[in-house]
């Protein structure tokens, strides 16, 4: 019985590797809960005092939370469930009860891609997360988020302009919308995807919920994406622990020297995927998921905007009506490019998406420098890469 469940995952002061030994040494929640003194202390891996925990037999608390649960159209998800994720519930300590508010994916078949970065994001951060998160959506990746301010709700929002499907992960009850400006947010990802806490209804946004909530995101996927971070960042330990699950990480390279961006230019010196787009991850997911990713194509250019789940359609543009003209391409000195950047943006043109190899030939500098300064005009945005390392320049260069 789902209460069994409740009074286990919630006993006071019971910690999670002791509460996984005594239902593998009980194989249920009821059984332990019936469980005596004697018994108890026989569970291999549980000290004494932990033990001893298990004999508070109060059910009220469980009774309270499933009738919260049933009021606000929760559900519960334990971890013998069979729609509980085989991905999670490897890790080093799955938690027991998931409650649920949306439609849960097939997590163990969808390429899941954790979004995160520091809650104090720049403009770069936030434009960032939330053009990869949609690049991941339209690509065919589930986003995962922890919908805290910042990067997470930029990633999230991108993925739901995209059509696609989001598994938002809180370190609160699903009742307490933290930060409260996501609400409406909230609203949006349950209805198009899940909102998934292992913190029953009510529970408030404990400092200390939230790098528990971070094994769970890091967890239920196959890779995490850091967009934006700097030295000291939750975002940080998510990716620390996405490499304990044995899980890909990968990192958006951000400014020198730039506070923001130190974490994720730290990470992609120790060995972090370098990730300017959606598909630089999900690329090398392909053969694990045959038929589920491919790339999305040339997105078309937006602005962050506030979503609306129920955006009214654009008039159609009469026959007789032209399109109005593109403004003409910033200018750029050649004075602070250097010799490569310069002469990458010589050849590359504004509308026709150039290869990298093609590239290469014709300037006739060697690849790493190529790629090199490609990169580091993409980061000062005057460069566009587009699917299958195809670049085109977003600016004009001064003669």
């Amino acid at each position: 019985m789902l209460k069994y469940w409740v009074w286990l995952a919630e006993l006071p002061g019971l910690k999670g590797p002791s509460r996984l030994a005594l239902l593998r040494h009980f194989g249920s929640p009821e059984e332990l809960f019936f469980a005596g003194r004697e018994e108890l202390g026989l569970v291999e891996g549980v000290p004494p005092d932990q033990a001893e925990l298990a004999l508070n037999r109060d059910l009220s608390a469980a009774d309270r939370i499933l009738a919260d649960c049933r009021r606000l159209n929760q559900r519960i998800l334990t971890i013998q469930d069979a729609e509980y994720p085989q991905r999670l519930r490897n890790i080093f300590d799955p938690p027991l009860v998931l409650y649920v508010k949306g439609r849960m994916p097939a997590i163990d078949e969808e390429a899941a891609v954790a979004v995160v970065g520091t809650r104090r994001c720049t403009p770069y951060g936030e434009s960032g997360g939330e053009r990869l998160g949609r690049e991941l959506a339209a690509s065919g990746a589930v986003v995962t988020t922890g919908l805290a301010r910042g990067v997470d709700s930029a990633a999230a929002r991108g993925a739901l302009r995209a059509g696609g499907v989001v598994i938002g992960v809180t370190g609160s009850g699903l009742d307490v919308c933290y930060p409260p400006e996501n609400r409406d947010l909230y609203a949006d990802v349950a209805a198009a995807g899940v909102l998934l806490s292992e913190y029953p209804p009510g529970s408030p946004p404990d400092k200390a919920h939230f790098p528990a909530r971070n094994r769970i995101m890091s967890g239920l996927s196959v890779a995490v994406l850091v967009v934006e971070a700097p030295e000291r960042s939750g975002a940080l330990i998510t990716a620390r622990l996405a490499l304990e699950q044995g899980r890909e990480v990968y990192a958006v390279p951000g400014p020198i020297g730039a506070p923001a961006s130190v974490g994720c230019n730290r990470l992609i010196r120790d060995g972090a995927g370098l990730a300017a787009s959606g598909w630089d991850v999900l690329r090398d997911f392909q053969e694990r998921f045959p038929g589920k990713l491919r790339p999305a194509g040339d997105l078309p250019d937006w602005e962050p905007l506030p979503l609306e789940r129920r955006a009214a359609p654009e008039p159609r543009r009469r026959a007789e009506e032209k399109a109005p003209e593109k403004p003409p391409l910033e200018t750029v000195s050649p004075e602070g490019l250097t010799d490569d950047q310069a002469a990458l943006l010589r050849v590359l043109k504004p509308e026709e998406p150039i290869l990298a190899d093609d590239l290469i030939q014709t300037t006739g500098i060697p690849v790493r420098r190529v790629l090199s300064a490609l990169t580091m005009l993409e980061i000062d945005g005057f460069v566009r890469q587009h699917s299958g390392k195809r670049y085109t320049r977003t600016v004009a260069l001064e003669d």
